[in-house]
């Protein structure tokens, strides 16, 4: 597997709209375990979370001639295709799910996820800035909101299962996220 930074995730996807199958071949090998991971974390469920990467790699390879890179990278575009996947499947198995803006989903989709959380935004960004930036802007949240941040956009948890994970109100909980993402969108801006 070769490191996120050196592999070409447009390339790829080029190759892919242009019928290359050893292409597809490589991007599965590439980001099949962290797809699975950050797909793992949204549904608690191995054996759907590895149908959803199954179907997304189907996706990808169906729709690789609809990436632009004018709408961000395509690693982005690959998680966020995965990410809408799982997101549809719990949609599907009735349990409430975070609204996530734009910008955030941004962040989070180029991120690999892996499972060690000090490596959690390691590759969050190919910008450094950005990077650094994002640092920042968790660093300066309280320590719950920021917990609650974190469980609800790296970890995948709904509102109702971060409440219960930090024995506090759903009310509260929704306020915290709702004030954080207003503060990390400013602190960003």
């Amino acid at each position: 597997m070769t490191s996120p930074i050196d592999f070409d995730y447009e390339g790829a996807l080029i190759s892919c709209a242009s019928g290359n199958r050893r292409a597809l071949v490589q991007l599965y090998e590439q980001e099949s375990p962290r797809l699975l991971a950050v797909v793992m974390r949204i549904l608690q469920n191995r054996s759907l979370a590895e149908d959803i990467v199954h179907d997304a790699f189907i996706k990808i390879w169906n729709n690789a001639a609809s990436y632009s890179k004018e709408l961000g990278s395509a690693r982005g575009w690959i998680y966020t295709l995965a990410r809408n996947l799982a997101l549809n499947a719990l949609k599907y198995s009735q349990r409430q799910v975070l609204a996530e803006p734009d910008f955030l989903l941004d962040l989070c989709d180029n991120n690999s996820l892996e499972a060690d959380h000090i490596n959690e935004f390691s590759e969050l960004a190919a910008d450094c800035r950005t990077q650094a930036a994002l640092y920042t802007c968790i660093d300066h949240l309280a320590p719950e909101p920021k917990l609650c941040i974190l469980h609800a956009y790296v970890d995948g948890y709904t509102q109702d299962e971060i409440a219960t994970l930090l024995n506090k109100p759903l009310g509260t909980v929704k306020s915290w996220i709702k004030r954080s993402l207003n503060a990390l969108k400013e602190c960003l801006q």
